[in-house]
């Protein structure tokens, strides 16, 4: 078993030097953290006592330092730097809680998950948010300084537990909401991949057949039937064909167009209104952006309200958090009715955006004074049914999608071979 010298500090902040027995440094390591010490320094030791192991533990712990002092940083351009995935960020945050909870001083904890993370851009992130720390700025304020990795959700709660001394408890629950987020998001993106598949390996399929085969079928008909008319569909098909290879470039440049043009009318107010309308109201999509919606804007209400967020600064994240301008809308309404002392359920029910189960739930929330175990509840209750929606919705879309293919690719092959039951027959009659 070997003996390893190691330097760390206590969850006051205080450094401990000290050696330790282990079969390898990870298991010392995992020792060490047992004591309720986090290592910051661990070597080998070459023998004996205790003032050896001091002198072992400092060895380490320099040579660490030399060889850091030899690494050359290349920072690369903002725009070639890695963005911070949502579960890095969930992992983060819930370190960083744990690192709180055991009574790390906070900027000791950022310094330790810093020297932790793999991601470049969350690994100079904690740098600058450290010496902002330490240069006598709260947690809050220097979250703000880096706007594209922590929101104005993830600011506020920040601030809110810094005001009431529960800063561990508030990021868990960001952790915890980070983790619902996406699992929501991920299951709806996880539904779009099949159809989408299909559909390219349709239009795939199309395009090659018209361009390839469809020709030659062409050549072929034409010495055979000695100028005799073509079925409708066939001669539909053989059009078709030549309007592709005729005008194949033009199609691409006019889609092409007018996919510009409409990412340009969407980042309009008026053009993303209408399609956020059209999102809610179309005929299968518009229950599950609907569902998926409510289910977001509830589990962030009631997340900043339990966490000591007061109510119009929650209503103003809340609305500016949506992803949907019509229910951005409605909770526009709903901060200036609350602003002027009137209940949530009113504005709700005027928006016609929330369903009555959910009005009635924010009303019983409001009459009773727990408001955000209500709008949880709400939340848990759609996040199910929007697993149900996803679901239903999969297992609806995977046979459409078949049946569409096979009607192009079976339209475009029966149209072959009709001129040629007519040829067979022709030469039968011979």
């Amino acid at each position: 078993m070997a003996k390893f010298n190691y330097i760390a500090v206590d969850s006051s902040g205080k450094e401990v030097r000290g050696s330790i027995e282990a079969p390898s440094q990870a298991q010392a390591v995992a020792k060490i953290r047992d004591k309720q010490l986090f290592p910051t320094a661990i070597g080998e030791a070459g023998g004996g006592g205790g003032s050896s192991a001091a002198k072992g533990a400092s060895k380490a712990a320099a040579s660490g330092g030399r060889k850091a002092s030899k690494n050359i940083e290349i920072k690369l351009p903002k725009f070639l730097r890695p963005k911070v995935k949502t579960k890095d960020l969930t992992t983060l945050t819930r370190q960083l809680a744990t690192l709180v909870d055991a009574g790390l001083p906070l900027l000791r904890g950022l310094r330790v998950l810093q020297r932790q993370s793999e991601n470049a851009t969350l690994k100079e992130a904690l740098g600058g948010m450290a010496e902002s720390v330490e240069g006598g700025n709260t947690f809050s304020e220097s979250l703000t300084a880096y706007p594209k990795i922590f929101d104005n959700l993830y600011v506020n709660m920040v601030k809110a537990g810094e005001a009431g001394g529960v800063l561990e408890v508030v990021l868990n629950r960001l952790a915890e909401f980070a983790e619902k987020a996406d699992k929501i998001k991920n299951k709806v993106k996880g539904a779009m991949v099949y159809p989408i598949v299909v559909l390219v390996a349709a239009v795939g399929i199309t395009a090659f057949l018209l361009v390839a085969v469809i020709p030659k079928f062409q050549g072929i008909f034409k010495d055979l039937l000695n100028g005799k008319p073509l079925p409708a569909i066939t001669q539909f098909v053989i059009d078709a064909s030549q309007f592709v290879m005729q005008n194949g470039l033009q199609v691409v440049i006019g889609i092409a167009a007018f996919v510009v043009i409409m990412k340009v009318i969407l980042k309009t107010k008026a053009g993303k209104y209408t399609m956020d309308v059209i999102k809610l109201k179309a005929p299968v999509i518009g229950t599950l952006v609907s569902r998926t919606a409510i289910a977001r804007l509830t589990r962030t209400l009631g997340t900043l309200m339990s966490s000591g967020v007061p109510v119009l600064q929650s209503l103003q994240i809340v609305r500016d958090t949506a992803g949907n301008a019509v229910i951005a809308k409605a909770m526009q309404s709903v901060h200036d009715a609350v602003k002027e002392g009137e209940t949530m359920t009113a504005p709700l029910a005027a928006s016609k955006v929330f369903p009555p189960m959910v009005i009635s739930m924010v009303e019983v929330g409001e009459e009773t004074g727990a408001l955000p175990d209500m709008l949880t509840r709400i939340a848990n209750t759609y996040e199910d049914e929007v697993d149900n929606a996803v679901a239903g919705l999969t297992s609806a879309i995977e046979p459409m999608m078949i049946i569409i293919l096979a009607v192009v690719v079976g339209t475009i092959v029966i149209a072959m071979f009709m001129p040629m039951i007519q040829i067979i027959g022709s030469l039968g009659g011979a």
